[in-house]
């Protein structure tokens, strides 16, 4: 798969340049800003790096027409599919919520009130929008849609690149938590950062549960776009599971007493192997139902990705 490739390798080269160049950065704009903390200079000279090699391999592989973002359905019919995902991903994410409250793995906060539950739900959607937007424009639009697109030009099953995607979209949830004083940063402090991250997989069992999960979300999402021929159900799944889980999160505490704690990750207390059994069930009333896309793709326009 060698558009896979190719943004596997802008991956790896920006996540090394961001390791060798964020010292400089510090030194330029620490005087600047004394506040800034070198690991937040890192992570968005990684960023801005990532946007500029992106676009380089979107040149480079042609990736210039709507349908190569995932964008290639009618905008009435793309806006339309994206609510009905949006309701789903509530519909499907809620559940889990109810089981972590009612179980007593994040209990409610007592202080609870109105206004801010209305505050955490206002800003989870806004939230669960803006990451739907950007990581399934990514992962689902570009990076499988154009693994997907040169497989089955081969005569190949789109499944391994589904897969692989899933597996680069579950990895990358991992970034470096690594914080380093001011006065403790030095020309190797970029490295230690990007070491920290691969410390984590070293350490594999103390993340599988949220790793697997999110691999089991990315196949769902990956799927959806594939079986729709674009982005728009996975976008509004995304944005609803996003959004309940910061409400949830916004809105309990974590219980360690628990007998069930050990349903939620340490990561982000809330991925885990609750929702990665939740997800296969989700998975595989997906799969099950595939039959019934087709209405899902209005016949007066080509939808699927060639």
């Amino acid at each position: 798969m060698r558009a896979l490739a190719l943004f596997l390798a802008a991956i790896v080269a920006t996540l090394c340049l961001a390791a060798l160049l964020s010292y400089p950065l510090f030194l330029l704009l620490h005087p600047v800003n004394p506040a800034w903390p070198f690991h937040k200079i890192a992570e968005r000279l990684w960023q801005l790096l990532m946007l500029a090699s992106l676009s380089l391999v979107v040149v480079r592989l042609g990736l210039t027409a709507r349908g190569d973002w995932g964008y290639g359905a009618p905008r009435a019919l793309f806006i339309r599919q994206g609510l009905a995902g949006f309701g789903l991903g509530i519909l499907s994410m809620v559940p889990v919520s109810a089981v972590l409250i009612a179980a007593g793995i994040r209990p409610l906060l007592p202080e609870l009130s109105l206004a801010r539950v209305l505050s955490l739900t206002l800003t989870g959607l806004g939230s669960g929008l803006a990451v739907a937007v950007i990581e399934e424009t990514f992962y689902r639009g570009l990076m499988q849609g154009a693994a997907t697109k040169e497989l089955r030009a081969r005569g190949k099953s789109a499944l391994p690149a589904i897969a692989a995607v899933a597996l680069i979209y579950a990895a990358l949830h991992f970034p470096a938590r690594e914080v380093i004083p001011n006065e403790l940063v030095n020309v190797g402090s970029g490295w230690r950062m990007l070491a920290a991250v691969g410390a984590k997989f070293l350490d594999f069992p103390s993340i599988a549960d949220a790793f697997l999960s999110l691999t089991a979300v990315g196949l769902v999402l990956g799927l959806a776009r594939d079986f729709t021929g674009n982005i728009a159900v996975a976008m509004g799944l995304h944005a609803g599971w996003v959004a309940i889980m910061r409400l949830t999160i916004g809105a309990t505490r974590v219980n360690t007493g628990s007998p069930y704690h050990a349903l939620i990750s340490a990561s982000d207390g809330y991925t885990g192997w609750l929702v990665l059994a939740w997800t296969m069930i989700v998975l595989v009333a997906l799969i099950a139902a595939r039959g019934s896309y087709a209405g899902w793709r209005d016949a007066r326009f080509s939808l699927r990705s060639p």
